[in-house]
C-alpha cells in the first residue's frame, strides 16, 4: 500500500484546474504589498485587479513569502494526516519562500522534505506531476524527493519581460542593463539558470524577433531531447500568447501545448504584456 503523501507548494507555480481539485495538494499564497493593502496571492487579488492597480499606483508593490508561523501550521495539521510531506517552491534565489518552509517544518517538528525548484510558475507545476506519479510506485518520500531535485535541472524557461521598468524597480536588473534596453529599444531575453538565478540570456531588437528566437531555443532543445509538451504563459496578453501557439503548433503538430497566465506575483515583477516559454527536457 502506498504512503499517503501531501504536496505543499506556493502561488507563483500555476496550478492547473486538475491540481485544484486535488485533496493532498495545499498552496500557500503569497503577500503582494501596496501601500494600502496586503493582498494574498491567488486568494483576494485576480491578475487583472492587479494590473489595474499597477497603472493607476505612484510606486511598483513589494512582494513577501508566507510566513514561518503561517508554514508551520499548515505543518502541524499535516502531520497529523499524512505518512510525508514534499514542498516543491519558487527558487531559493528569488524568493525566501523556500527558507520559510523549510524553518516551518522544523518548528512544526515534522520530517518531511523541501524541493527548490530552481524556478517559477509551470517548472514547478511539472515537478508537481512528476512527483504524485512517482508516489504512485514509491513509498519512500526522500526518495521521491530526491529525484525532482534531478529533474528541476531538466527544465528550460524563457521571458519576455513586459515592463523593463517593473522589473528594475524590483531589483531583479542592473541599471546599466535597464539604461540600455530602454534607449536602444532592446528587447531582452531573460532566462532562468540551473542554479535559479534571473540571467540576461540575450538582447533582441524587436518582439517579433524576440519570439522568433524562443522558438529557435525550443527547436533546438527538441533535435537533443524528448519535449512532449511545451507551456506559454503569459501576463494578461492572451492574443499574444494565442500567436505563438500558433507558431509553435505549425513547426512541431505532435507537440502539446499549454497556455496560461503568469501568477500575480510574477506579474508584479515581470509585468504585464509578459511572455515565456517553458518546457522539460526529457530523455529520447
Amino acid at each position: 500500500m502506498n504512503k499517503k503523501i501531501a504536496w505543499v507548494t506556493d502561488s507563483t507555480a500555476f496550478i492547473t484546474d486538475e491540481l485544484k481539485q486535488n485533496p493532498d495538494v495545499y498552496v500557500m499564497p503569497l503577500a503582494i504589498i501596496f501601500p494600502d493593502r496586503t493582498f494574498e496571492d491567488g486568494v483576494d487579488l485576480t491578475t487583472e485587479e492587479l494590473y489595474s492597480r499597477i497603472n493607476s499606483a505612484k510606486e511598483v508593490p513589494k512582494t513577501s513569502q508566507p510566513s514561518v508561523g503561517k508554514f508551520a501550521e499548515l505543518y502541524e495539521k499535516l502531520k497529523a494526516e499524512y505518512d510525508g510531506v514534499i514542498a516543491v517552491h519558487v527558487s531559493g534565489k528569488l524568493s525566501g519562500t523556500v527558507d520559510s518552509s523549510r524553518a516551518g517544518m522544523e518548528m512544526a517538528e515534522l520530517d518531511g522534505e523541501i524541493v527548490d525548484s530552481k524556478s517559477m510558475s509551470y517548472t514547478i507545476t511539472t515537478l508537481l506531476y512528476k512527483g504524485i506519479e512517482l508516489a504512485k510506485t514509491i513509498d519512500d518520500h526522500k526518495e521521491i524527493a530526491a529525484k525532482l531535485r534531478e529533474e528541476a535541472l531538466r527544465s528550460e524557461k524563457y521571458v519576455l519581460l513586459g515592463s523593463l521598468d517593473q522589473f528594475y524597480k524590483g531589483g531583479r536588473m542592473s541599471g546599466t542593463q535597464f539604461l540600455l534596453g530602454n534607449l536602444l529599444q532592446i528587447k531582452p531575453i531573460i532566462t532562468i539558470t540551473t542554479a535559479g538565478e534571473f540571467d540576461l540570456f540575450q538582447k533582441v531588437r524587436s518582439e517579433k524577433k524576440a519570439v522568433n528566437r524562443l522558438i529557435e531555443f525550443l527547436a533546438t532543445a527538441n533535435e537533443k531531447h524528448n519535449i512532449p509538451e511545451v507551456q506559454i504563459m503569459h501576463g494578461n496578453v492572451l492574443e499574444k500568447a494565442l500567436d505563438v501557439q500558433k507558431k509553435i503548433a505549425e513547426q512541431f503538430p505532435k507537440m502539446n501545448i499549454v497556455v496560461g497566465e503568469i501568477s500575480s506575483t510574477i506579474a508584479v515583477h515581470a509585468g504585464e504584456g509578459t511572455v515565456a516559454l517553458i518546457w522539460h527536457n526529457e530523455a529520447k
